[in-house]
């Protein structure tokens, strides 16, 4: 076995010691070339949480037309605990992506990436173990510190931890709590800002993460193929 092929049904502090040892693979600077089809990703649970359910939704860019999407249920195999909530949610999402026609270019993934006490977070996880580019963009912060921030959208600040820039916040729409931004693999903190940016219309989160939460919530049969109506 080797660490990217490892089990997921792992005691807390193995996934610990393996979050401590798959960390330094992380590449956090520009691998890519330009997009042309990014990924939202939404995770549920149903059945009291003995379900773990994992939506896809593949976005043409820069238009931001759904072009492809997925949903998964699988067992959930992994309690919730803050910290390893990869350990909860990647299998699922690992599903998902298989059933795709299209691969996405790059993975927006609702959680954090570097901003992580261990610098492991969903969206290292799951960029390291599918080799796509991918960003961390968080609703709540887990960790780190920051300074004011404007109310204009598109603003930002460094978040940190100690004296590492672990994130950034960002002022997705003006007036409106911000988002937290982080390094998922392969790719810099400035390009996953520009990219969740150019992804964010009118709304607070960007339009992968509102496509993959509406398929999930909206259309709860395992779909794979075109789009939905609506």
């Amino acid at each position: 076995m080797t660490l990217l092929n490892h089990p997921w049904n792992l005691a807390p502090k193995d996934a610990v010691a393996l979050q401590n040892q798959l960390r330094d693979k992380v590449i956090r600077v520009d691998q890519m070339t330009e997009p042309q089809r990014i990924a939202g990703v939404d995770v549920g649970f149903e059945a009291a949480g003995k379900v773990t359910r994992a939506a896809i939704a593949i976005l043409e860019f820069p238009a931001l037309k759904l072009v492809e999407q997925a949903i998964v249920r699988i067992p959930t195999q992994f309690p919730y605990i803050p910290g390893l909530l990869s350990f909860r949610e990647v299998p699922a999402i690992l599903q998902a992506i298989e059933k795709l026609h299209c691969q996405p270019d790059l993975l927006l993934c609702d959680g954090q990436g570097l901003a992580h006490p261990r610098r492991f977070g969903l969206a290292c996880h799951l960029g390291l173990l599918t080799d796509i580019p991918s960003i961390g963009v968080a609703k709540t912060r887990l960790i780190g510190r920051h300074d004011d921030l404007p109310e204009e959208k598109g603003s930002w600040v460094p978040l940190m931890d100690r004296d590492e820039v672990i994130g950034a916040v960002l002022r997705s729409r003006s007036s409106v709590k911000p988002i937290y931004v982080s390094i998922g693999h392969r790719i810099s903190l400035a390009s996953a800002l520009h990219y969740v940016l150019a992804a964010t219309t009118r709304y607070k989160l960007p339009e992968t993460t509102r496509a993959a939460h509406h398929l999930a919530s909206v259309d709860k049969s395992a779909v794979s193929g075109t789009p939905q109506p609506g």
